[in-house]
């Protein structure tokens, strides 16, 4: 489900707790998808409500919008990919439920881009649309063989799995630590490309300063606390428009980083890829996914003394906001 304020407002921490604890009193199931977004495993409440998923979603939607004055968008179907594309295309305030039925769920996917598909990223997108495969349901048509030459063995698999609407991935309850975000709302909709790249600019700072120094303060000495921080494996960009559409894209970097400028250039690439033009945009916010402790992840050594220069920068303003607060030193293009 994605959560979206009846106010046009952003969600609010408390408002989003409010319907994670709606959820937790339905089905332990519940994994939280920062900032706007959860799923919730209900096979097991079934039974015990004595009704189908349909009707407990619009009791949830009801109840989340009587209490915290939340519209939620609800997508249902039988495994987590499922049930988030539906979710996208529900508009705030209905349900799409996909049926478990095989011709259902193909026309349902049939004509979605490959993107569309989860591990799909742009590269793997533009290899399977060199060979015309452009679509989920050309993918889903393509031999597995083929599709294992293209992508590679496993990659392969997992892409036509998909493509027939078959995801194993479970719901994890708890995995919302692995992730962190960040979100601006804009004072009105705004149209002007140049206050959006800002917008990111500033929410990519925010992520970096976040992830290097998620858990200092806990070691002993120097050393030990240069050891501590996280890395993102991929950056995850939700553009919420002024008619209530939302707009993801997600994309696995090439090395887990925290370094600001690295996720700079990723979120602007996502943004460019959308293609908003003239958009009307009321909201951005970032996620940083799949998150390790720095020390366990391997960095490619450069010899360009500008990127050497920049992460020392970090780290001295990472120490100035440390000590003064984070806004005691900024970009010059967010201060302006």
């Amino acid at each position: 489900m994605r959560l979206h304020p009846a106010d046009g407002g952003p969600l609010g921490a408390r408002e989003y707790a409010g319907v994670l604890a709606l959820l937790g009193g339905i089905t332990p199931a519940v994994q939280a998808l920062p900032p706007d977004a959860a799923l919730a495993d209900v096979r097991g409440a079934l039974r015990y409500f004595g009704c189908d998923a349909g009707r407990l979603a619009a009791v949830l939607r009801v109840r989340a919008l009587a209490l915290y004055g939340v519209d939620a968008a609800v997508g249902v179907a039988g495994n987590p990919m499922l049930a988030r594309a539906a979710a996208r295309e529900a508009r705030p305030g209905a349900t799409l439920v996909i049926p478990e039925e095989p011709d259902a769920v193909r026309d349902f996917l049939a004509g979605k881009p490959v993107t569309a598909l989860d591990g799909v990223g742009p590269k793997a997108a533009r290899t399977l649309c060199s060979y015309g495969l452009d679509s989920v349901g050309r993918v889903a048509a393509a031999p597995p063989a083929a599709l294992r030459r293209i992508l590679g063995a496993r990659l392969g698999r997992e892409v036509h799995e998909r493509a027939l609407g078959i995801d194993r991935t479970p719901v994890r309850p708890g995995a919302a630590a692995r992730t962190i975000a960040a979100e601006r709302l804009f004072d009105r909709d705004e149209l002007d490309p140049v206050r959006h790249r800002r917008a990111l600019l500033s929410l990519t700072e925010e992520l970096g300063a976040k992830l290097r120094t998620q858990g200092k303060g806990q070691g002993r000495g120097q050393e030990q606390e240069q050891d501590q921080g996280q890395v993102c494996r991929a950056l995850s960009l939700t553009v919420r428009c002024a008619d209530r559409t939302t707009l993801t894209r997600t994309r696995t970097l090439a090395e887990p980083t925290a370094h600001s400028a690295t996720l700079t250039a990723t979120a602007y690439a996502l943004y460019e890829g959308l293609g908003l033009q003239r958009a009307r945009v009321r909201a951005l916010s970032l996620r940083a996914e799949d998150l390790t402790p720095a020390e366990r992840a391997a960095r490619q050594l450069s010899f360009d003394p500008e990127d050497d220069k920049a992460r020392r920068l970090e780290a001295v303003t990472d120490r100035v906001r440390a000590r003064f607060g984070p806004q005691a030193i900024a970009r010059g293009t967010l201060a302006a």
